[in-house]
């Protein structure tokens, strides 16, 4: 199969994936750089979750994936799999956008159906990571499957002048701090576009009100730049 046919696939990736690409996370996580994890235990144990995070930096999706208490497929834009760096995120379970990330979606709810995680950043690029603005991806998802958003922070990864591509040096601290699980319940009398459209706002304010509450109680800070925010969309789904 070649990997325009492996994007276009509507089935979902293998579970294996996950089971060896999550221990590169977790070695870059706990021993290259210094990461204090927060709220574990609000990530579902079994069945569906959706992880949405605020993205600062390039090391936000490894290191939030190996901190995932379970396997996970981050949703991931196709520019990320040029090169050499393609095969291996195919073959740790990553999902591929592409154009409008209609075919991107439809594997993260098949995911979802068999009671997997996916991850996203819903803000799209690499910046300020503060979640002003944020796609509809994740909360089409929550709506299509029932699956529970996990708001999430990640702040550290990148400090104000450095840019989005940076990689940091040995034992930066970092902080990823899991909200509380939300489940989008719009009002019923909503349809169509207009319950998309509350479903995608209700998704940004738990992500803006967890990136607030992290930034609360910890001396770490978002950078006050985006970082010569990246071209190209990480994720336009």
């Amino acid at each position: 199969m070649t990997p325009s046919e492996r994007a276009g696939s509507t089935s979902a990736p293998s579970r294996w994936g996950p089971r060896w690409s999550r221990w590169v996370g977790r070695f870059l996580a706990r021993v290259l750089w210094a990461t204090e994890v927060r709220g574990r235990d609000r990530v579902p144990g079994t069945g569906p979750g959706i992880v949405v995070a605020n993205h600062v930096g390039f090391i936000d999706g490894p290191v939030l994936h190996g901190v995932i208490p379970r396997g996970s497929h981050f949703l991931i834009g196709d520019h990320m799999f040029r090169g050499v760096l393609g095969p291996i995120l195919r073959a740790a379970g990553q999902i591929e956008v592409e154009g409008a990330g209609r075919t991107a979606l439809q594997r993260g709810r098949e995911v979802l159906r068999r009671g997997d995680v996916v991850g996203m950043f819903p803000e799209g690029t690499r910046g300020a990571g503060r979640a002003d603005a944020v796609h509809g991806g994740a909360a089409w998802l929550a709506l299509n499957t029932g699956a529970p958003i996990v708001p999430t922070t990640m702040v550290g990864t990148r400090h104000s002048g450095e840019p989005v591509s940076v990689w940091p040096p040995p034992r930066r601290r970092i902080v990823v701090d899991f909200g509380e699980p939300v489940t989008l319940e719009p009002p019923q009398e909503l349809r169509g576009r207009a319950r998309q459209e509350w479903a995608a706002q209700a998704v940004a304010a738990a992500l803006r009100a967890q990136v607030d509450a992290t930034l609360a109680t910890t001396d770490l800070e978002l950078p006050v730049d985006d970082g010569g925010r990246a071209t190209q969309e990480e994720s336009r789904a």
